[in-house]
């Protein structure tokens, strides 16, 4: 891998994870992770080091809220992109990482390829809400 194409900062709290992710994203040939943060406030400090062009961000951290992450990260550089992976399937974790301005979805459940597909939708500038994603959401807002 010379040059990746998509330069990924993998945010999550959890080691097991952040390795699994990592072998997943550095596998394929456009990607690459550069940085890893367990929490809240050390991925803010490593996007502004890294400035990477996605970020995977858990929504379940010990210091931070993810969708407060996403926030502190958006306002400080509106065209960060960024894309959930979370376990927390609730309506209200939902709405509050869309509302906080975040590009993509994707469980933690799902397979490989959705989060493959995800960091490159975003990456391209387009947003990834699954289906069952948005169906929650628009049965909470009915």
């Amino acid at each position: 891998m010379i040059n990746p194409t998509i330069r990924v900062l993998m945010v999550d709290s959890e080691q097991l994870v952040r390795e699994g992710l990592a072998a997943i994203i550095n596998n394929e040939p456009d990607m690459a992770v550069i940085a890893a943060a367990s929490n809240g406030v050390d991925a803010v400090q490593c996007f502004r080091e890294h400035r990477p062009d996605v970020v995977t961000l858990d929504l379940l951290l010990p210091d931070l809220a993810g969708e407060e992450v996403a926030r502190r990260i958006l306002s400080e550089f509106p065209d960060a992109r960024i894309v959930v992976t979370t376990s927390a399937h609730g309506d209200v974790h939902m709405a509050r990482a869309l509302d906080a301005g975040v590009h993509a979805y994707v469980w933690k459940g799902m397979p490989k390829s959705e989060l493959l597909a995800a960091i490159r939708l975003v990456h391209a500038g387009r947003k990834m809400i699954p289906r069952h994603v948005a169906s929650t959401i628009a049965e909470h807002l009915a």
